[in-house]
């Protein structure tokens, strides 16, 4: 019952956030030089074209039924046209944003395989040369922007070693970008990068914590094997931290990814974003800025699902 009612009110309060974030979007709209509609038409737009449009769009009523409306074509899953593609916006980003989800969760994947076992290896070694060098490297990768890093690993393993292509996947479908696996390699190392240096402290942490508990030198004069004990009760509970910042390190995936994939020239949102911000394509702009908003909110949703599941001493009364 007390699970019930935690998830209940979790569910309550993101749906609370994304529609404080559809506040903060339709207030943007309304904050763009001379208006939506001078943004959208440019600035050889008559005023005749202006109040054509902008009658058009319901863009002449009072701004609380014009948010009303703007929620109606929201739920409605329409989120404008983009005007230099000609294109429904939310049909752009349902082409694009499957390919950055198998980018973003790849280069998590990736990190979370290196970041677990690290940090609980440096845990056992602490104060010990090694722990000093993997310390040492992951402040070097945490501090080092995203593209610094991949335009490295474009001169060393395109370039020096021609092992990969400078390229990542394209492609118009998701089959066609996974069929190129080997095109998939850099652009999944430079965003795991920054994962691994930060989850690998927090894994540090939560091991050196919980090697500390009681029910560990319990184990252990109960005469359980160190690797035993690490791996079966030491593990799941240091898991706790790493799952909970899981869900707030999504915007910092999306915001890697956008780098990424300009930087690869990978056919995603953030190439999306990009190129709609060279072009001051601001309904596909708002478009994808609402979708990474909605995803961070159901991302640390997830993670206290999770968080909850693995470690159920959490109370049903924290949020």
């Amino acid at each position: 019952m007390d699970t019930l009612l935690y998830l209940t009110r979790r569910v309550l309060q993101s749906l609370a956030v994304i529609l404080i974030v559809t506040v903060v979007v339709f207030c943007l709209l309304h904050a763009l030089p001379g208006g939506p509609a001078r943004g959208i038409l440019g600035p050889q737009a008559t005023a005749q074209q202006i109040a054509q449009f902008d009658h058009e769009q319901g863009l002449d009523r009072s701004l609380p039924v014009q948010y009303l409306y703007y929620l109606r074509t929201l739920l409605h899953g329409d989120l404008g046209t983009s005007y230099t593609l000609n294109e429904a916006v939310s049909r752009l980003i349902e082409q694009r944003l499957p390919k950055t989800l198998v980018l973003t969760v790849l280069s998590a994947l990736a990190g979370l395989a290196l970041a677990i076992p690290l940090g609980m290896w440096q845990a056992v070694r602490r104060n010990k040369p090694v722990d000093y060098v993997i310390t040492t490297l992951s402040f070097v990768a945490y501090s080092t922007p995203v593209y610094f890093l991949g335009l490295v690993l474009v001169l060393v393993f395109t370039q020096l070693l021609p092992w990969f292509p400078s390229q990542a996947p394209q492609g118009d479908t998701l089959g066609q970008v996974l069929s190129q696996p080997n095109a998939l390699v850099l652009p999944v190392v430079a965003g795991a990068a920054s994962m691994v240096a930060v989850f690998s402290r927090y894994m540090r942490a939560a091991t050196l914590e919980n090697l500390s508990e009681d029910y560990v030198r319990t184990a252990r004069a109960g005469g359980s094997r160190p690797r035993a004990i690490l791996w079966r009760h030491v593990f799941r509970n240091s898991l706790t931290p790493v799952v909970a910042m899981l869900g707030y390190y999504v915007p910092v995936l999306f915001g890697g990814a956008l780098v990424v994939e300009q930087l690869f020239n990978y056919p995603g949102m953030g190439l999306l974003f990009w190129s709609a911000a060279q072009s001051s394509d601001y309904p596909v702009l708002l478009g994808c800025v609402l979708v990474i908003s909605v995803a961070t909110v159901v991302g640390t949703l997830l993670a206290d699902i999770v968080q909850r599941i693995v470690d159920p001493r959490v109370k049903a009364g924290r949020s």
